[in-house]
């Protein structure tokens, strides 16, 4: 492996010199040296960069359950070591796992024949190899569909389009992703054999978005305890487009596809949940919890989606180490198969729901710049929310009345009715890259990754170093003596 940068475990350890003597220091030295710590990173920090190019350049696409998702959580594992993180883990958990196979097709056969760009949906059905053709009904959006009566369709595809435009907060994914999360059901239930969409995203490449779908279990009949998928898929949005130009000039005639989609299950397979720390001084204390995704689809090396993410907290916590070993245990969650089910937080959760986790937070929003803080303590604790704010200011950072509800991979802060932070990030091009082959690392710009640092290691060095509760701001309920203060 190749890293341009190392922090060794010397560093972190209780024993150093560098932090027996930080923890001398008073409240205020402290604060001070991870504001400089901070201020460093904005314009010198490399361990996230470091992290994204490496595991996009050394393994590549990750999707969960595979071999690909293993090596990458090996080589995870590897670089928490050397940069001196302790217990640094594999945490497995077993998924039933869908891959996409070799052959995605699709074909206008009339009136306008002509072949299209298209990849299957996480959780489809196969088509068999020899597909299957037959007429498309146009549905501008998911609400025309669920208006069709049941049995309209038998015999058809169905296609669904959208109108998503891009957002700074990305609201617009909730409006459109709906083509996607339950399109294919809703088809199926009204008598199709497949479903087509128009990829959910914002780009004009001729890239098609993937990401999953979901199909319910049936309630009666043979099937009952296992859902039924059909075959789907998404077009890339020139190809969506041009579809939908021909449905214009159709006059009426049919519109007729064939569609060659040949993905299988691989039934159950093992993916797991990093984890790793930066050991605090006080271990009565809750920790604090920073969270990304380890995995991603497989038509991309995930550098957006969210090999950054794992970058910006793992750096943020080496930054925090660096201004003195901090009151808390930060601890680092890289979540296995999340873009295929939440899998890693929920298995995270289940595993660890009896251990009081002092807050959370994640980045699984790109790499470009934070600009609003939110919290779910604004008004319990509103002190803290209120320095918190301050403190990144500085960076560009606006705060926000909104109620943070956490990212996908905190599920546990959830679960436990805990505080939670959301450092958003700009969305305006997210959605460009998003599950598609163009979230590559040169889509990183580092100057807007730097930034993500800095506000990380500003917020994660205050929580980190909070001696009472963050949601609340009274005392920890039977915390013991706080070591070094």
């Amino acid at each position: 492996m190749k890293h341009t940068l190392t922090f060794t475990a010397a560093c972190l350890c209780a024993a150093s010199p560098l932090l027996a003597e930080t923890h001398t220091e008073s409240r205020s030295n402290e604060a001070s040296t991870l504001e400089a710590v901070a201020d460093d990173a904005l314009e010198n920090d490399r361990f996230a960069w470091d992290f994204v190019e490496g595991i996009t350049t050394e393994v590549g696409p990750r999707q969960a359950g595979t071999e690909a998702e293993a090596r990458g959580r090996k080589w995870a594992m590897a670089w928490l070591t050397q940069h001196g993180f302790d217990n640094v883990a594999d945490e497995p958990f077993e998924m039933e796992t869908w891959v996409p196979g070799e052959t995605h097709r699709a074909e206008i056969v009339s009136p306008f024949p002509q072949p299209m760009v298209i990849q299957p949906l996480g959780g489809s059905a196969s088509t068999g190899p020899d597909g299957i053709t037959a007429e498309v009904v146009l549905f501008e959006n998911v609400a025309a569909l669920a208006a069709a009566p049941e049995g309209s369709l038998d015999g058809k595809i169905a296609y669904i389009s959208h109108s998503m435009t891009p957002t700074q907060d990305g609201s617009q994914y909730g409006f459109a992703g709906p083509a996607r999360w339950v399109g294919a059901q809703l088809a199926k239930e009204r008598g199709a054999i497949a479903t087509v969409i128009k990829s959910v995203g914002t780009d004009y490449h001729r890239n098609p978005h993937v990401g999953g779908t979901t199909f319910r279990t049936p309630e009666g009949g043979s099937d009952v305890g296992r859902p039924v998928p059909t075959p789907a898929g998404a077009l890339s949005l020139p190809d969506a487009a041009n579809l939908e130009r021909m449905f214009e000039r159709a006059d009426g005639r049919p519109i007729t596809m064939k569609l060659t989609l040949t993905p299988r299950d691989l039934g159950t397979t093992t993916s797991g949940n990093v984890v790793g720390e930066i050991v605090g001084r006080n271990p009565g204390l809750p920790p604090v919890l920073i969270a990304c995704h380890i995995d991603s689809w497989w038509n991309a090396p995930g550098a957006f989606d969210d090999g950054a993410g794992c970058g910006i907290v793992a750096a943020a916590a080496l930054n925090v180490a660096k201004s003195g070993q901090p009151l808390r245990t930060i601890r680092v969650l890289f979540a296995g198969a999340e873009e295929v089910g939440l899998f890693g937080s929920t298995a995270y959760s289940e595993a660890h729901i009896d251990e009081p986790i002092g807050v959370g937070l994640e980045s699984d929003f790109g790499a470009d710049r934070i600009w609003r803080f939110e919290s779910n303590f604004r008004e319990t604790n509103e002190d803290l929310h209120n320095r918190l704010a301050a403190s990144v200011a500085r960076f560009g950072v606006a705060n926000s009345t909104n109620v943070a509800s956490g990212g996908a991979d905190i599920n546990i802060s959830r679960d436990q009715g805990g505080a939670i932070i959301d450092l958003q990030q700009d969305g305006t091009r997210y959605f460009d890259l998003h599950h598609t082959p163009d979230d590559t690392l040169d889509k990183i710009d580092p100057v807007q990754l730097r930034q993500n640092v800095a506000v990380w290691t500003q917020v994660v060095g205050i929580l980190a170093n909070e001696s009472r509760s963050i949601q609340t701001g009274g005392p920890v309920p039977s915390a013991p003596a706080i070591m070094g203060e």
